[in-house]
């Protein structure tokens, strides 16, 4: 048990040192994924803000805003889902892959 206690405050003190620089780092990230065959392409921060849009004019011609709308939902949610992966794997790096609640609410 005391084995556990000490890994798990070494791990503290790691998260003291690295988290600012890993945030930075997250923050200054980039992410985007495509849908509806690449006519719109959304970008995100690692903090999971849309930074970035593309709409192909193909797609504009078709007039059809609710296809619009579930194609930029498809986009948005792919990139923001890269981007929380990616925070999940620099988790989980910094903390030798122990699973610590509430470390997530951090980044």
């Amino acid at each position: 048990m005391f084995g556990d206690l000490g890994k798990i405050m070494k791990v503290v003190g790691e998260l003291k040192t690295k988290l600012p620089e890993m945030k930075e780092k997250l923050a200054a990230a980039r992410f985007s994924a495509d849908a509806g065959e690449g006519t719109v392409t959304a970008t995100v921060s690692g903090k999971l803000e849309l930074t970035d849009l593309k709409i192909s004019e193909s797609l504009l011609e078709d007039k059809d805003p609710a296809m619009l709308e579930d194609v930029i939902k498809a986009a948005v949610s792919a990139a923001q889902a890269d981007a929380a992966t990616a925070a999940a794997a620099e988790m989980k790096e910094i903390t030798g892959g122990m699973d610590i609640p509430g470390l997530s609410g951090l980044l």
